[in-house]
């Protein structure tokens, strides 16, 4: 069974999936982390990311893997750094580019064929698993977000501050809804669910119950 989680950033995504995967003793897969590596990838080539011939050019001979929680690229274990506010950014630009959302959705849903798997992403319920069994979408206040996204940012020793973050969220959320391939919208068959004043355990709660019902 597929189960896909999307909605923009700040919206407690990647806690709910590993949560909700628990709860249900099904794997995740965190498909923004893939993003994040080929944007890195991109970065250390010295890529212009918003040039799309210079991106499809990182593609070749690119590996990305995500055992057990790790990111992998190439081999390297870049887990940590896929998280640097830089590379989130990056990530919002090389996912606009088709030829990487292709190359991505194709090693997606290799990864998730004939297993259990909550899916969380961007565009997990439209583009890449349209017939899952389960469909959701978080959405949040912006100001929630850019929030909880500054402060996550400050526990791993990146300081900034709500405001930046709204100005970096309102340009990838642009970004992400105007792309060409795969917009980040919510599935017409996809449960919304607004977690500004939720708890996410109270959001995981709701969802296992959608699942096991």
């Amino acid at each position: 069974m597929i189960v896909t989680i999307d909605g923009p950033s700040g919206v407690g995504k990647s806690t709910v999936t590993k949560l909700l995967a628990a709860r249900l003793g099904f794997e995740h897969l965190d498909t923004g982390a893939m993003y994040r590596a080929v944007a890195l990838a991109g970065l250390r080539a010295g890529a212009d990311l918003t040039d799309r011939a210079a991106v499809e050019a990182v593609l070749g001979g690119l590996e990305v893997l995500l055992p057990a929680g790790r990111v992998l690229l190439n081999g390297d274990d870049v887990t940590a750094a896929v998280r640097a506010p830089e590379v989130s950014q990056g990530a919002s630009k090389v996912a606009a580019v088709p030829a990487v959302r292709r190359f991505l959705a194709a090693q997606q849903r290799a990864t998730a064929a004939g297993r259990d798997m909550v899916c969380e992403g961007r565009d997990q319920g439209t583009f890449v698993f349209p017939c899952a069994e389960h469909k959701f979408y978080l959405v949040a206040d912006p100001l929630v977000r850019a929030e909880r996204r500054a402060a996550e940012l400050s526990a791993k020793g990146h300081h900034t501050t709500a405001a930046a973050q709204m100005r970096e969220q309102e340009e990838r959320d642009r970004r992400d809804a105007e792309r060409d391939t795969a917009p980040m919208h919510p599935a017409r068959d996809a449960l919304v669910i607004d977690t500004s004043l939720r708890a996410l355990d109270a959001v995981v709660a709701l969802l296992e119950s959608v699942v096991r019902r």
